[in-house]
């Protein structure tokens, strides 16, 4: 599903953040979503990206939240709750590892590899069928294709996107050589309440909608059955469920739930209003089109 957003006449483009160099797959995300024209803001960390958009640096952020075989980002869980940024719309992108070197390298005269370390455990085939090539961990993926543009490497390849080849002119040897190709990781774009009010995203409205929340329950037995419940009672498909530590409070946790729905529908709402009588705390993160 691709999204776009208004804007002036004239006015300059709302540039997205994401964290990692140009190239990175968080930038093809944002592509997916806002089209290849879109601006972005390459941050060096996640907790930069939520705060350039606080600070009205950027008009959005474009972040992982979890991938198929590694399973969920931690960190932006957390972030979610400190930055009360809302998720506006979501994308899934195919992960694809290809092998990237200078214009003019041939394959034969690669000895070493750079990359994020993720990236590099997710092509151990790739490394089994060609011993001589080393693996060097890198803090980045597109990151590794522009150190090896900028310090003229001829020995040296990256693993990155087809977007980061783009980006620094360079040219990819082989393609898709992650091991498992049902690969993806899931992104969630972020605005402020006020942008997302001015500039609301145009949806297919026949699209079917998600409900992100986050909440906690008071420690004692069944607590979190009798949550749960308030969305089984009402037919409510729960897709997700994460739980993260809860500041200040040992053992004790916040729980992260997806559900199939609007969130202003009127069962949704019904078990909002139920949890809201059992629930600590309880925050609606965001309500929008199922991914695609």
């Amino acid at each position: 599903m691709s999204v776009r957003t208004s804007r002036a006449k004239g006015a300059p483009p709302a540039a997205i953040a994401f964290q990692g160099a140009r190239g990175a797959f968080s930038e093809e995300a944002a592509r997916k979503l806002l089209g290849p024209g879109i601006a972005v803001l390459p941050c060096e960390r996640f907790e930069d990206i939520f705060r350039g958009v606080k600070e009205g640096r950027a008009a959005g952020a474009m972040v992982p939240i979890e991938n198929t075989l590694a399973g969920s980002v931690h960190e932006n869980y957390d972030h979610l709750v400190n930055f009360e940024l809302p998720i506006v719309a979501e994308t899934n992108v195919r992960i694809v590892h290809n092998l990237i070197a200078l214009k003019g390298v041939p394959f034969s005269g690669i000895k070493r590899v750079f990359s994020h370390p993720v990236a590099l455990n997710q092509c151990l085939d790739f490394f089994a069928r060609n011993p001589r090539i080393e693996r060097i961990p890198f803090y980045d993926t597109a990151g590794s294709v522009k150190m090896i543009a900028e310090e003229k490497l001829t020995d040296a390849a990256a693993i990155a996107s087809s977007v980061a080849a783009e980006i620094y002119g360079a040219r990819i040897l082989r393609r898709s050589i992650e091991d498992d190709r049902r690969n993806f990781t899931r992104f969630f774009l972020l605005r402020t309440p006020d942008y997302a009010r001015r500039h609301p995203i145009r949806v297919d409205r026949r699209a079917p909608w998600k409900t992100s929340l986050v909440f906690s329950t008071r420690n004692v037995p069944g607590s979190l059955f009798r949550a749960l419940s308030a969305f089984a009672l009402r037919d409510l498909n729960l897709i997700k469920i994460e739980s993260r530590p809860l500041r200040g409070k040992p053992w004790e946790y916040l729980f992260y739930l997806d559900f199939l729905g609007r969130a202003d529908s009127p069962n949704a709402q019904n078990a909002l209003n139920h949890l809201r009588e059992l629930a600590d705390f309880l925050r609606v993160l965001g309500c929008y089109p199922k991914g695609a």
